[in-house]
């Protein structure tokens, strides 16, 4: 190989090396540190995850991603329903828990079953008599006409935080009488908690679980 050529791969290396370093500081540290700034700066809460607290301060989970309530499975059984709260929809990416607080991400996704699968509607139809069971109580009983869609089916993400304001008032009764509260209580925390429209026309009213269980805790207690 000839001195030019040396010369010439020598320059070609560090014009290489050099583009690199500019690339590394540029994309790799400018622009993160500039991006998490301005977040930090503008949108502090959402940079953070979107945290939901309770009255005390501490962060409950994430305002964007459901958890569900569960009281722990015996041994080899799954997980119960801890039917003192309200529950979300149905989802095949919630985890389990222990604690109501806490929850364990496994995956997200929907079904990917057509809506005429055997399976599909295997699994609705027990949703369905599972939901009339569980909210049923001495003195109200639930009817099949009265179950939404949304308590029997997951969301495209499996991850929906919301639940229909029907699907919460169909909880109301069962939570009222598990949490030692008059439904009249119940209702208002449902009514506090029932977010309206996007801009006034965008999507649906809807029902924030983690936010409204929060506040089912604090009343509780008290």
């Amino acid at each position: 190989m000839s001195k030019n050529s040396v010369r010439r791969s020598a320059r070609l290396l560090g014009a290489g090396l050099r583009a690199l370093l500019v690339l590394t500081l540029v994309c790799g540290v400018l622009y993160p540190l500039t991006v998490t700034g301005v977040a930090q700066a503008l949108f502090p809460d959402r940079a953070d995850g979107s945290k939901a607290r309770d009255a005390e301060g501490r962060v409950v989970g994430s305002a964007l991603i459901g958890q569900r309530y569960d009281l722990p499975g015996k041994t080899g059984q799954e997980p119960r329903p801890d039917l003192r709260w309200f529950q979300p929809r149905p989802s095949m990416g919630l985890g389990t828990n222990t604690v109501n607080t806490r929850y364990d991400l496994l995956l997200s996704g929907a079904t990917n079953r057509s809506g005429d699968h055997p399976e599909l509607l295997a699994w609705v139809k027990a949703a369905k008599a599972a939901v009339v069971r569980e909210n049923s109580t001495a003195t109200y009983r639930a009817r099949p006409a009265d179950v939404p869609p949304d308590a029997v089916t997951s969301s495209g993400s499996g991850l929906d935080p919301h639940i229909s304001p029907a699907y919460a008032a169909l909880q109301v009764h069962r939570v009222a009488e598990r949490d030692g509260l008059t439904v009249r209580e119940v209702e208002g925390l449902v009514a506090r908690h029932t977010e309206g429209r996007t801009l006034g026309f965008l999507g649906e009213p809807r029902v924030h679980v983690l936010g409204l269980n929060t506040a089912l805790r604090d009343l509780a207690r008290n």
